[in-house]
């Protein structure tokens, strides 16, 4: 993908201030670390702004992304995302209609061959018991395991596929796209689980982001992303649809 650090600037803002800068980062393109393209850390820095990554979002996944420009901030930004009390919503659209309103994947997640994620018991461990999916401890592989918690709700059906708004209470890597996979819903488009290639794009969205900010008045920062086309193409094409769509996620997470 052809950029420029003025462009990105003017084109995925959400929020932006002497502290920080929130941009609506579309699907492939990376936020740091990329080795063969080119990653909005690079980029920035060739055109002579620092970016310090408050936290990651996949190359592969659209939204927001928060990013510090100073160092004072990037310290306290970041200790709430370690600390889990970084508000974080997700949408994301899978395959599989049958899931319940609401639901809890608590499945702990491990690192397997060649660095791949992965739940951390075998596949036919996991157990579903009402709208919560969960493996027990006897079955946890014998490798260090990391708790995952995510809580969801189905906004929408639309013949064999779900939109989902989804809160991951812990911050995995991969946590979302490995724990839908495993419970048999993988998100569409998703290179590392969707097999069909029926997708140009992972339907995976960093939605909502809410962090305390000492520098503002008052000292909250609140940011939202609204989903591009692109993300509502497998669910519809009318962008009046799709603004109902997020409403209905809205008041899911609201209630």
């Amino acid at each position: 993908m052809d950029l420029d650090w003025r462009s990105v600037r003017e084109d995925y803002t959400v929020f932006a201030d002497a502290a920080v800068l929130a941009l609506n980062k579309p699907s492939g393109i990376s936020v740091t670390g990329e080795r063969h393209d080119t990653d909005l850390v690079e980029l920035a820095q060739a055109a002579g702004t620092q970016l310090y990554p408050v936290h990651r979002i996949d190359k592969v996944t659209s939204g927001l992304v928060l990013l510090a420009l100073d160092l004072a901030a990037h310290g306290p930004l970041t200790r709430q995302f370690n600390n889990q009390t970084a508000r974080k919503a997700y949408l994301a659209i899978v395959s599989g209609a049958d899931l319940p309103d609401h639901g809890e994947i608590d499945l702990p997640l491990s690192v397997g061959r060649k660095n791949r994620v992965r739940i951390a018991a075998p596949r036919e461990a996991i157990t579903r018991e009402g709208d919560r999916w969960f493996v027990d401890e006897a079955d946890l592989l014998p490798v260090k395991n990391y708790p995952s918690r995510t809580l969801f709700s189905t906004v929408a059906r639309h013949g064999d596929q779900a939109l989902l708004a989804l809160r991951p209470v812990t911050g995995r890597r991969h946590q979302i796209r490995v724990q839908l996979a495993w419970i048999g819903h993988p998100i569409l488009g998703d290179p590392l689980f969707d097999r069909t290639a029926a997708f140009a794009r992972t339907h995976l969205h960093s939605w909502r982001l809410g962090l305390d900010a000492a520098w503002l008045t008052p000292p909250v920062l609140d940011l939202e992303a609204t989903p591009g086309p692109d993300f509502w193409e497998p669910f519809t094409s009318d962008p009046d649809e799709s603004a109902r769509l997020l409403h209905t996620a809205a008041q899911l997470m609201s209630a």
